[in-house]
């Protein structure tokens, strides 16, 4: 089953929120509809689909949803999906 690291995007926080799931929509879904009542995500909603980086498994999700959560950046979540080289770099670490 593929993984992937989510990036979603709250205009209403301006913020992002970074996770991992193996289905992006669904999660999409729970954080809009409130599934977790007492989430971060709540305050969010309406959150939009950012980004979405496929990853050869779990570890290789969870370690880059960690990188970038190290980070705490939303220039270089920017930086992931708008300058090229950029992800490849990043996971070439991880």
């Amino acid at each position: 089953m593929p993984y992937l690291v989510y990036i979603l995007y709250s205009e209403k926080l301006n913020r992002f929120y970074v996770g991992t799931t193996d289905d992006a929509e669904r999660r999409l879904l729970e954080h809009n509809t409130a599934h977790y009542q007492d989430a971060y995500t709540v305050k969010g909603i309406p959150w939009t689909i950012y980004l979405t980086i496929a990853c050869t498994n779990s570890e290789q999700a969870y370690k880059l949803e960690r990188f970038i959560k190290k980070m705490k950046s939303s220039v270089f979540i920017q930086k992931l999906k708008d300058v090229p080289g950029v992800l490849e770099s990043v996971l070439a670490k991880i």
